[in-house]
C-alpha cells in the first residue's frame, strides 16, 4: 500500500519543483515506508511513497513508460492484474516488470478511462499522459482508497492521499467549512462529498476526473454504480453456493503477495467466514489476530478462539484496556478531519497487533452493507412494511402526535425506543433512515450551535444527502434504497475511512475481500427476504457458510468493536467533558452556544440524560480543528 501526492497546471506548463512534491509526500511516510520516488515533466509532477507488497524490486514508482509518455503514482492492488496483463500482451504490450502498477500504464495506451471496467482492485491513482497533456484521478468502485484534491492559487491542481499531503503544500489555503461540520454531527464522520477545509475536495467512490491542458477542471464523472433493480432468481441452494463462489474467489485473489499476509479474527461471520476460506486456499497455518477487552461485556475472544481452533491458524490475542482513549490525540493525527466512531480506537490497536507480524491483512468489512447485516435494516424493513400499509396522511397524524408526547429514551434497546420509532413512521423512510443512521439528531445539533452558527449554515442539513440518494437510488424497496444509501455515503465514509487511516498509520495493508464488486453487485439482486429473514440479517449468508462454521459463530448476537464512551465521559473524561464549554477552539469559532454545551455535559455526567455519543462529536471536533487549524 502507498501514498501519492502531485501537482498539475491545467493552464499552462509551469515548472514543477521536484521538492515541493517531496515535502507532500514526506506527510504520508507511513502509508509508504519502503521508498520514495518524484518524476516531473512541464506543468505536471507525481510523487510516491511506497509499502512494497508485490513485485518488490520492479515495482518502484512514479512509474513510466519507456518513452516517458505515460506516468503513473498508485496507491492500491488490482487483484486480477494478471488476467488483465495477459489481454494486454495479447495486443501487443511488453512488460518489464510483475507489479500490477505497469498495468495501468499499458491500460490507459490500450484503453484510456475503459480500463477502469477491467480492474478489480481497490485504488485511488493519478495518470499523466504526455501526448494529450492530460492529468487522470481515478478511485476504486466503493472508495476503499482516499484521494483528495485542490485547487491552489497559482492554477495547480494538488492531490494527495490523505489531507496532510496537501497541508504541507505553502499555497494551501486554511479556510474552515462550517456545513462540513454539520455534516460530521449529523453522521459521525465528514461525508466524501464535503470538507472540513474549504475548497478541498475527495474524489468520490467509482468515479474518474479528466484534466486537460487548456481547460478548466471538470467535474468528476462516475465510471460504476451499484444496482438493487435487478432480483436474482433461483432455488436457494443454487444461490447459496453461487454466494460462497463470489466468497471464494474473492479471499483467493487477495492473497496474492510477496510479503506475510494474514487476516484480522474477530469472532464474527464476516471475519470468521474469510478465516474459513482463507484456511480452504492456505498450504501453510493462516496468520489470525484479534484484540480483546478486560471487561468481559465487550470481549469477544473466545468465540475468536473457536474459530482459531477449528481452522488450526497462527493465532495472536492481545487484551487492551476497555478505558483506551489515551489514542485520542493518536487517531487525530491519523484522520486529519475529525471521526467519531470510537470504534477507530480498537481497530487501531488490532492493526498494530497484525502489523508485528504481517504486512497485509484481510477484513471483514463489507458483508454488512451487502447483506443488510446491521440491526438497523431489520428495524427499517419492518418500518416500511408499516408505512406501505397506511397512508402518509394517517401516519402523520397519529404517530405524529403520539411521537411528540412520548417519553424519550435514548438509553433504552431500540425495540423499546417508542418515540424514535413513532416520529420515524410518521415520516417517509428517505427521512427517518438519515435519522437512524445518524448520531447527533436535527434537533439537538439546532441547540448546539449559536445564531450564528445557523445562519452560517444557510439551510443545509447533514441528512439531506441521504434523502437525495434513497431517492435517486436504482433499487426496488426501502430496504434497496437504505443499503444503497449506505454504501454511497456510510462505507466510504466511516468504515473505509476508518480501516484505511488505522491501518496505514502503522503501515499496514488492510484488503477487503467481501467488498469484492461481483459479490456485492450479486447480494444486491437477493430478495430482501434472503438478506433479512426471521429476524437475521445477511440470512443467505449464514445459511451458504453452516458447512464451514458453528451455529454459534453464526447465529449469535453482533457485537462489533464497542468503546465505552458514555462511561468515560462520567468518569475519567468528565471533566474533558466540561471543559469543551469553555474551549477557546469552539467558542472562538463562533459556531457554538457554550450553555448548551454545558448542559449536555453536566445532565449526561449526573445521569439525567445520555449524551455520551455528541460528547465523543465534540471531543473528537475540538481536537481535530485545533490541529488543522494550529
Amino acid at each position: 500500500m502507498c501514498g501519492i501526492a502531485g501537482l498539475y497546471y491545467p493552464a499552462i506548463a509551469k515548472p514543477v519543483d521536484p521538492a515541493r512534491i517531496v515535502t507532500m509526500t514526506e506527510a504520508l511516510v507511513h502509508r509508504g515506508p519502503d521508498g520514495s520516488g518524484v518524476w516531473t515533466a512541464p506543468g505536471v509532477g507525481l510523487g510516491h511513497r511506497r509499502l512494497a507488497i508485490i513485485d518488490l524490486e520492479g515495482g518502484v514508482q512514479p512509474m513510466a513508460t519507456p518513452d516517458q509518455g505515460v506516468c503513473v503514482t498508485y496507491n492500491g492492488e488490482i487483484y486480477n492484474f494478471q488476467e488483465v496483463r495477459a489481454e494486454l500482451e495479447k495486443l501487443g504490450a511488453h512488460f518489464r516488470t510483475d507489479s500490477d502498477t505497469e498495468v495501468l500504464l499499458h491500460g490507459w495506451r490500450a484503453w484510456g478511462p475503459d480500463m477502469l471496467d477491467r480492474l478489480n482492485g481497490m485504488f485511488a491513482f493519478a495518470l499523466y499522459d504526455s501526448a494529450r497533456q492530460s492529468l487522470f484521478l481515478a478511485r476504486d468502485r466503493f472508495g476503499v482508497k482516499p484521494l483528495h484534491y485542490v485547487e491552489l492559487s497559482d492554477g495547480a491542481v494538488a492531490f494527495a492521499s490523505e489531507l496532510k499531503g496537501l497541508l504541507a503544500h505553502p499555497l494551501f489555503r486554511r479556510t474552515p467549512d462550517f456545513r462540513a461540520v454539520e455534516d460530521y454531527l449529523g453522521l459521525g464522520y465528514v461525508p466524501d462529498d464535503a470538507s472540513m477545509l474549504a475548497g478541498v475536495k475527495k474524489l468520490p467512490a467509482g468515479h474518474f476526473l479528466l484534466v486537460e491542458r487548456g481547460r478548466n477542471v471538470p467535474d468528476p464523472v462516475r465510471w460504476w454504480d451499484i444496482d438493487f433493480s435487478k432480483r436474482a432468481t433461483g432455488k436457494v441452494r443454487d444461490l447459496e453456493a453461487e454466494l460462497i463462489e463470489h466468497m471464494r474467489a474473492a479471499v483467493r485473489s487477495r492473497m496474492i503477495a510477496d510479503v506475510p499476509l494474514g487476516a484480522f479474527l474477530s469472532g464474527g461471520v464476516d471475519s470468521s467466514a474469510v478465516v474459513a476460506l482463507m484456511a480452504e486456499a492456505s498450504r501453510a497455518a493462516v496468520k489470525t489476530c484479534t484484540i480483546g477487552f478486560d471487561e468481559a461485556d465487550h470481549d469477544e475472544t473466545s468465540h475468536a478462539q473457536i474459530v482459531a481452533d477449528r481452522f488450526a491458524t497462527s493465532h495472536s490475542i492481545r487484551t487492551v484496556d476497555s478505558d483506551d482513549f489515551a489514542l485520542i490525540d493518536t487517531l487525530v493525527a491519523a484522520f486529519d478531519e475529525p471521526f467519531a466512531d470510537a470504534s477507530a480506537l480498537p481497530t487501531y490497536r488490532v492493526c498494530e497487533l497484525a502489523r508485528e507480524s504481517v504486512t497485509v491483512a484481510l477484513s471483514g468489512d463489507g458483508a454488512d452493507e451487502a447483506m443488510a447485516g446491521y440491526r438497523r435494516y431489520k428495524f427499517f424493513a419492518a418500518e416500511e412494511r408499516m408505512r406501505a400499509l397506511l397512508p402518509q396522511e394517517f401516519r402523520s397524524r397519529v404517530f405524529g402526535t403520539l411521537g411528540r408526547f412520548y417519553p424519550k429514551a435514548d438509553w433504552a434497546p431500540r425495540p423499546f425506543r417508542a418515540k424514535t420509532t413513532l416520529l420515524a413512521l410518521a415520516e417517509g423512510g428517505e427521512f427517518a433512515y438519515p435519522k437512524a443512521v445518524g448520531v447527533t439528531g436535527p434537533a439537538l445539533r439546532r441547540k448546539l450551535y449559536s445564531i450564528e452558527g445557523l445562519k452560517a449554515l444557510g439551510g443545509h442539513n447533514a441528512e439531506q444527502r441521504y434523502v437525495d440518494t434513497m431517492r435517486q437510488a436504482p433499487a426496488r424497496d426501502g430496504l434497496d434504497r437504505a443499503q444503497y444509501a449506505d454504501i454511497k455515503h456510510w462505507l466510504p465514509g466511516d468504515i473505509l475511512t476508518k480501516v484505511d487511516r488505522t491501518s496505514m498509520a502503522v503501515s499496514l495493508e488492510a484488503r477487503e475481500p467481501l467488498l469484492d464488486y461481483r459479490f456485492v453487485q450479486f447480494a444486491a439482486t437477493l430478495p430482501p427476504s434472503l438478506r433479512i429473514r426471521a429476524g437475521q440479517g445477511k440470512w443467505l449468508m449464514k445459511k451458504a457458510l453452516e458447512p464451514w462454521l458453528p451455529k454459534e459463530i453464526l447465529y449469535r448476537p453482533k457485537m462489533g468493536f464497542v468503546t465505552p464512551v458514555s462511561a468515560w465521559f462520567r468518569k475519567a473524561l468528565a471533566e474533558e467533558a466540561a471543559g469543551l464549554a469553555r474551549s477557546p477552539v469552539l467558542l472562538g469559532s463562533g459556531w457554538f452556544d457554550p450553555n448548551t454545551i454545558a448542559r449536555l455535559a453536566d445532565d449526561h455526567r449526573a445521569g439525567r440524560a445520555e449524551h455520551g455519543r455528541t460528547l465523543w462529536q465534540l471531543l473528537m471536533l475540538e481536537r481535530s480543528l485545533a490541529r488543522l487549524f494550529r
